[in-house]
């Protein structure tokens, strides 16, 4: 299974958050969340430095066999967490910067974006920029027909991830009926998001749909906006089996 750690943006925070074995690690680049990534992509800022020997130890706790099994979206070399980016209807120019600068591995469209952004943002990322660059597309859900919102990306992201229909840009803390996802009958694997806590691990592994690869976890886990309890995540992952 898949564990994305979203919201981050301390840099001590992420490093902690990345020796428990997590796979993606989520920077929020959307100005009206609380969680907004304002600092620059260094150690100063928000990208913790590893060095070797911290990326092998890291490595041995990961889980690269199951995240194999899983498609190969999970821990990238030597166990370093994925970056993903979260855009919320950013301009395309905007998002192919923060690319490049923060390194992303992943871009995650959280707004309304057209199917043709997709198309474009990977088109300008490849093969010269970011040649193996992932997009998800995030799919909020209030009712079973929010679902099928996925057919207009089936083609053109590489994952979908379905999150509690909000005013907000993610993190509200709060569950959807997760028993509408029977209703997904599409080819794309998913991530399953939307206020899952501490409390929700055998909510979880009851969870089955063969197109689950993941869950993303994020205000549920906070001392405060943007900082992960990284002892509550340590207790949930260890319940899961990780």
């Amino acid at each position: 299974m898949i564990i994305k750690v979203c919201g981050m943006r301390d840099a001590d925070n992420i490093r902690a958050v990345a020796d428990l074995g997590v796979d993606l690690i989520g920077f929020v680049f959307c100005p009206q969340s609380l969680r907004f990534v304002k600092m620059i992509p260094s150690r100063a800022g928000i990208i913790p430095d590893y060095s070797e020997q911290r990326l092998k130890e890291v490595a041995v706790r990961g889980s690269v066999g199951e995240n194999a099994e899983a498609g190969g979206y999970g821990a990238g070399l030597l166990g370093r967490p994925k970056r993903v980016g979260v855009f919320v209807n950013d301009m395309p120019q905007n998002i192919v910067t923060r690319v490049y600068n923060y390194k992303l591995d992943y871009i995650q469209l959280h707004g309304n974006e057209p199917r043709e952004t997709c198309e474009n943002l990977r088109k300008t990322l490849e093969p010269d920029i970011k040649p193996d660059i992932k997009i998800i597309k995030t799919i909020s859900v209030a009712e079973e027909a929010d679902i099928f919102q996925y057919r207009q990306y089936a083609e053109v992201v590489d994952l979908l991830l379905f999150d509690t229909k909000s005013k907000t840009a993610g993190g509200s803390g709060k569950h959807f009926d997760w028993s509408v996802l029977e209703t997904y009958d599409g080819e794309l694997p998913f991530i399953l998001s939307g206020g899952i806590g501490p409390d929700d691990v055998e909510r979880v592994k009851c969870f089955a749909h063969p197109k689950c690869v993941g869950i993303d976890l994020n205000s549920r886990f906070e001392t405060e906006p943007g900082m992960k309890d990284v002892e509550k995540l340590a207790v949930f992952l260890k319940a899961l089996g990780r």
